[in-house]
């Protein structure tokens, strides 16, 4: 009984042996085709990277392009490899086929990712370097993949949102304009000057070179509020000097406002108090 134990499993080993040696030229060859066949596609990608970048491409454009031109590139040389292994086209492809309305289904969220993400690279609602609002993220777009659009946040954190969502739901570009305006609400007491506090106001924003006089600045009345004279001053600037200006001018406002004798209310109530002692 021990013999014939043995006597099979040399005959498994013998039988293995001789299929391994039969299938090593080619497992030798699709392995060579393999590392050729990465290094032709990233030599592909690369030449192509700099073709684009020299005709300056929109960089979100590139790189969703290059994504899937490699992921294209990828797949043949995978079905290279399987043809070469001996494996029959035919039946693979009815394998693929099937396989890939299982993977569909499954990953149904996925596609509606790469759905989304194909609008927004022809749609154009946002691309590399605007500053967004969406799913209650606001931030830099630094990429746009196949299935993600990525931002970088205020505090240097990144964020990372699915592309259908983004197609789907309402985006706010705060960079899809060269110009932006800036309206500012501004509160002094109700005993103090108004043309005063007008004229201060006009000429912070005035004397910023920043500042476009075309539109003009403009300083009005906006509400007669419970405890304040509501002015709103509104100018407008470049994107690029937005921010830096809005901040100057808050503190600006402050100090010459002051500076003018215009003073800032604060929250106030009138208290009556009756003395019940005398009544009784």
């Amino acid at each position: 009984m021990e013999d014939i134990t043995v006597d099979s499993i040399g005959a498994y080993a013998d039988y293995f042996l001789d299929k391994l040696l039969s299938y090593l030229p080619s497992i030798i060859a699709a392995l060579v085709i393999l590392i050729l066949g990465l290094w032709v596609i990233k030599l592909i990608i690369g030449r192509l990277r700099k073709v684009m970048e020299k005709r300056e491409v929109d960089s979100g454009v590139r790189g969703f392009a290059l994504s899937i031109l490699s992921v294209v590139l990828k797949i043949i040389l995978f079905i290279v490899i399987i043809t070469k292994l001996g494996v029959e086209t035919t039946s693979f492809a009815a394998i693929l086929a099937a396989a890939g309305l299982a993977i569909g289904l499954a990953l149904q969220g996925s596609l509606s990712n790469f759905a989304g993400g194909v609008l927004i690279i022809i749609l154009k609602p946002f691309k590399v370097g605007d500053f967004i609002d969406a799913q209650g993220e606001s931030g830099t777009v630094t990429e746009i993949s196949i299935f993600y659009t990525y931002l970088t946040t205020f505090n240097n954190q990144r964020v990372v949102i699915p592309n259908g969502q983004l197609s789907n739901n309402k985006v706010t570009n705060y960079s899809y304009e060269p110009l932006r305006k800036n309206a500012m609400t501004v509160g002094i007491s109700y005993d103090s000057d108004i043309k005063k506090a007008r004229e201060v106001l006009l000429n912070i924003v005035n004397s910023d070179s920043r500042a476009l006089q075309d539109p003009e600045p403009v300083v009005f009345v906006s509400e007669l509020a419970d405890n304040s004279v509501n002015l709103s001053l509104r100018f407008w600037a470049k994107q690029e000097d937005y921010w830096g200006l809005h901040f100057d001018t808050i503190e600006k406002l402050k100090v010459e406002l002051e500076d003018a004798g215009v003073s800032f209310p604060f929250p106030q109530r009138d208290v009556h108090l009756f003395d019940m002692s005398k009544e009784k």
